[in-house]
């Protein structure tokens, strides 16, 4: 596959994607886990669903409809729950059912053959196109940027958001910036894994980190090296077998998140023996 990365433009495309995707999992999933926001990110990343779907109908790209579709869902979710209107995965939940039918419906009335929407679902990084890498890019660099600017804010803010508020941070404002983020990295994402899959992306690299440093900092920067590594073993396995490249991403990811987590608890045993010693 080496050589073929020098050869090939969807190669390097591929790569391009994988690399911009890990830096906007490694950042927005170590957030998602320290929030607990596993099923809410879930229902935003399938309500998208549904704007994939109006797009095909519509005649637009299928993708402006994603995020349409995950924004709306983003904020429609974060205003009910900050006015206790119920409870967030309750709501995660039926948004994640209802943009699932919603897209299902666009696309059952759409006039000829219905289109394929494989790559939505379960992502082809091979195919990614040279617009798409531009939207990814810009879509990186905001998220890159609005964590940059306001790192000490979101680093207050996870440690303890009552204690942040009462110190002036406005946690309102960086709730609604953090699920706008969500919706974006939906996008990035969808084109990589896949609509059913994002989930794994974002968590996987995320979690691994966890075990490897309790500093916000380390744990971002070691869940996007991560993220790297899991797209491109993903990659070049998908490559090589000729399988679809975004499930033997997830594959890969989820496999060696779960080998860290038992040497991870195998350390810790030997650990805890030796220390009773």
């Amino acid at each position: 596959m080496i050589e073929a990365i020098f050869e090939y433009q969807f190669l390097q495309r591929a790569l391009l994607a994988c690399l911009l995707a890990s830096v906007t999992c490694g950042i927005i999933g170590v957030i998602i886990i320290e929030k607990k926001l596993v099923m809410m990110c879930g229902g935003i990343a399938h309500t998208s669903y549904g704007g994939v779907g109006l797009g095909f109908l519509l005649g637009f790209e299928p993708i402006l409809g994603a995020f349409a579709f995950a924004l709306l869902a983003a904020l429609g979710v974060g205003y009910i729950n900050r006015r206790g209107g119920g409870k967030s995965d309750v709501q995660s939940g039926l948004l994640w059912s209802l943009g699932m039918a919603l897209g299902i419906v666009f696309i059952s009335i759409m006039p000829g053959y219905p289109p394929n929407l494989g790559t939505y679902l379960f992502g082809n990084v091979l195919s990614v196109t040279g617009s798409e890498i531009v939207l990814t890019l810009s879509l990186t660099l905001v998220v890159l940027l609005v964590f940059i600017i306001f790192y000490n804010y979101w680093k207050a803010y996870l440690f303890d958001a009552e204690f942040a508020a009462v110190a002036g941070v406005k946690c309102a404002l960086l709730e609604y910036l953090l699920l706008v983020l969500v919706a974006m990295a939906v996008v990035v994402l969808i084109r990589v894994v896949g609509i059913i899959l994002i989930l794994a992306l974002l968590l996987a690299p995320a979690a691994t980190a966890g075990l490897l440093s309790a500093d916000l900092k380390k744990r971002m920067i070691i869940s996007v090296a991560l993220g790297w590594l899991y797209c491109f073993l993903g990659l070049w396995i998908s490559y090589e077998a000729d399988i679809a490249s975004g499930a033997a991403i997830v594959m890969v990811s989820v496999l060696l998140y779960f080998l860290s987590a038992a040497a991870f608890l195998v350390r810790n045993r030997i650990g805890r023996k030796n220390g009773g010693a």
